[in-house]
């Protein structure tokens, strides 16, 4: 099986090992031919996943024909505000390739709100697809730490074919056909890590990363069954356990990024400089437009939307949380 990973980045290029690994054979595509020559030269991604060896026999380009070429498989690891982009540029390569597709980006659009497969689904067509995500830093993942994620698509038999790719002794993968409430999961948790963030900048403690990961748990779940997604996908991999590990890990770098703001940082300044996308940042925008679509509130989201966009005082925004009016649980 010839497997094509697109996108450079640590996630990516974690799978791509993980794959490379397993024995198949892998193409790993990035869009910047610098950092493409860099890892193939060093066998290491330096700027995306340090200390990490990157296996002889993947094949780096930065042209998509050459890595979706006689492609079963390809994986989209580009990150969300881009992935519609790459999309319409290659569109006829992809559309030839005629692989099943693997999303593993997690973010929405921003100007349109859609989902990752939705982006997809309008630009290539009703192509195969499932959506892999879960709680799985790229650095534990890359370092065969124990990790259980969940694959989900419409497809039984794509769901199975891609877990069966995918599942080592260290990498477990479960199934799950709920693809609104996988994505939609794997893209907020990301808003309440950066909260999580903020609340470790600020010197809070247990306590209060608790009651954000509670309220932040039920903005999405609210969000998710609003949307048409189930209410048991968040209490799972893709919901509950992913919250958990980017709210918690010094390795994520949503709650890193919420961090530095909650220590005095500017967003704006931290944004611009970061090698990596911090997507909680952007998805912050599409989720609370949906908030309002679906007539929903998502205080935690509004006040990290607040601080990152509006200048707001995290102190302010912590206090505007705590102070909200009293309500039944």
């Amino acid at each position: 099986m010839k497997i094509a990973v697109l996108g450079d980045g640590g996630w990516g290029t974690a799978l791509a090992v993980l794959l490379k690994t397993k024995g198949f054979d892998v193409s790993l595509w990035g869009a910047f031919r610098d950092n493409i020559d860099k890892i193939k030269k060093d066998r290491e991604n330096a700027k995306f996943l340090p200390g990490i060896k990157v296996p002889t026999g993947i094949q780096f380009t930065c042209d998509v024909y050459t890595a979706c070429r006689d492609a079963d498989l390809i994986i989209l690891a580009i990150p969300s505000r881009f992935l519609r982009q790459v999309l319409v540029n290659n569109k006829d390569s992809l559309k030839e390739s005629r692989a099943s597709f693997v999303s593993v980006v997690k973010g929405l659009e921003e100007k349109s709100l859609k989902r990752m497969s939705e982006v997809l689904f309008e630009i290539l067509g009703e192509v195969d697809l499932a959506v892999l995500s879960g709680p799985s830093i790229a650095p534990e993942v890359a370092r065969r730490v124990p990790t259980a994620v969940v694959v989900s698509s419409k497809d039984d038999v794509l769901a199975g074919k891609v877990r069966d790719v995918f599942r080592t002794e260290r990498f477990r993968v479960y199934t799950n056909r709920d693809i609104i409430g996988v994505e939609i999961g794997g893209s907020l948790k990301n808003i309440i890590a950066i909260a999580a963030g903020i609340s470790d900048g600020l010197g809070f403690g247990a306590n209060t990363k608790a009651a954000i990961l509670t309220r932040g748990l039920l903005e999405m779940t609210r969000l998710g069954v609003a949307m048409g997604a189930s209410k048991e996908t968040f209490i799972g991999l893709s919901g509950l356990g992913d919250l958990i590990t980017t709210c918690t890990s010094s390795e994520g770098r949503n709650r890193g990024f919420g961090e530095k703001i909650g220590k005095g940082a500017n967003p704006e300044d931290v944004l611009r400089k970061s090698a990596m996308e911090i997507e909680g940042a952007w998805t912050s925008k599409a989720a609370l437009r949906l908030g309002k679509r679906h007539k929903l509130e998502l205080p935690i989201t509004q006040q990290v939307y607040s601080v990152l966009f509006e200048k707001k005082s995290p102190f302010l925004a912590v206090n505007e949380l705590m102070t909200r009016e009293p309500k039944v649980e």
